[in-house]
């Protein structure tokens, strides 16, 4: 909408300034308390049914002066008049009976929040900028009412077929019972059949298993997914089986990165380029007969120094195997971990000032707000999907094609 002129010259015939526009008894701010007292004029006359200064009607109420309240919101606070009734009956929209805040202050304390700054660094950035004091229960309240957000969120239909699911942890530090425990926070991440990436759910344990994991699998399958093609795992211990008891054809990858990982984990600094260069011939290999013979040579030639490596990859190859079934375009979906690695470097990012969460709301509250930003981000398929989906129309037949 466009302002006349000569209201715009009446706001600033004044101004000498920025402090006359902006400053804590500018313009500004003042014209937003005459259109909120204003507007709240208005409501009472439609409530009472009549205009200030006009003779009452007969309902028997009428204006019976003002209070004062004092309002949050992102400019600061605001002093403002709120009128009443005499019956007391009057419920304004604009601002509710005890309301404190406008709408987006909020909003301001979640993003702040979601961005990893504490409690603490809130108050003090709010009361440096705004110059307004909010107590630490305020922001505890505000954040907590996200709670039932993520509950709706952690409950919501899912899509019918995933053609592949990721699912990985984070440690976190948490307090419960009075002691501070190393907790896992489970993420599982799925990509649609538009190649587009989903937080599909997250979790806390503290022990995982297949007992753990069945529930895990179960609760996606109550919430509508019928299919996943493919899951790609880290090895956690009992994954395998929990989804392959509830979805017999998944195919299970495990995270070649991480087997990557955890094989230099046995190897000095020394022959870390030389024993990788080596497993990168197991993985890129043409096909499995290939790739078993590079795993013999692999044996042949670091056996003698770290047994366990080959051993590790002998003891998982079913699982490590099905990815090569695919073109190289499809591999890179399959077997790396950038879908993942970046969604752990932006939680990673917002709880590294959280030494210690008080407790498990605390984690799961931020972890979701920390992924509902990323997930802003979201707005194309992964690289070759089309390509891949022609892939997985072949290798998995009606179970592509039939949902569309």
């Amino acid at each position: 909408m466009s302002f006349k002129k000569e209201l715009l010259d009446e706001l600033l015939k004044n101004y000498k300034k920025p402090e006359d526009l902006f400053g804590e008894e500018g313009t500004f701010k003042q014209l937003k308390k005459a259109l909120v007292e204003r507007m709240l004029e208005a409501e009472l006359s439609h409530h009472l049914g009549y205009e200030k200064h006009e003779q009452s009607k007969s309902s028997g109420n009428y204006r019976n002066g003002k209070t004062t309240k004092r309002l949050l919101m992102n400019e600061g606070e605001l002093e403002i008049e709120v009128p009443r009734d005499r019956m007391s009956n009057f419920e304004p929209k604009l601002i509710a009976k005890h309301q404190r805040r406008l709408p987006g202050f909020d909003d301001k304390i979640l993003s702040l929040y979601a961005r990893g700054m504490t409690v603490r660094e809130i108050q003090s950035h709010i009361e440096e900028i705004y110059q307004t004091e909010v107590s630490h229960d305020l922001i505890s309240t505000i954040t907590d009412e996200v709670m039932s957000e993520v509950d709706a969120w952690q409950s919501r239909p899912l899509d019918q077929i995933y053609p592949i699911l990721y699912l990985d942890a984070i440690v976190l530090k948490v307090r419960d019972n009075g002691q501070v425990k190393n907790k896992a926070l489970y993420l599982a991440i799925g990509i649609t059949m538009e190649g587009n990436k989903e937080i599909l759910g997250m979790w806390i344990s503290v022990n995982e298993g297949a007992k753990f994991w069945l529930s895990v699998v179960n609760e996606l399958k109550n919430r509508g997914v019928q299919d996943i093609f493919i899951a790609c795992v880290d090895g956690l211990k009992g994954f395998p089986d929990a989804i392959n008891t509830v979805f017999p054809q998944t195919q299970i990858q495990l995270c070649i990165v991480h087997m990557i990982r955890n094989s230099l984990n046995y190897v000095p600094w020394k022959d870390r380029k030389r024993v990788a260069a080596d497993l990168r011939s197991i993985y890129t290999a043409c096909n499995e007969k290939e790739a078993t013979r590079a795993l013999n040579s692999f044996r042949e030639q670091w056996d003698k120094a770290y047994p366990t490596i080959a051993a590790m990859w002998e003891r998982n190859w079913a699982n490590i195997i099905p990815f090569l079934e695919y073109p190289d375009y499809i591999r890179k979906v399959i077997y790396t971990t950038n879908t993942v690695e970046s969604i752990n470097y932006g939680i990673r990012k917002v709880t590294k000032n959280r030494t210690i969460f008080p407790d498990d709301k605390a984690a799961f509250k931020l972890v979701y707000l920390a992924l509902h930003n990323l997930a802003k981000n979201w707005n194309r398929p992964i690289f070759n999907w089309k390509d891949a989906l022609n892939q997985f129309a072949i290798m998995f037949g009606e179970r592509v094609t039939k949902t569309y």
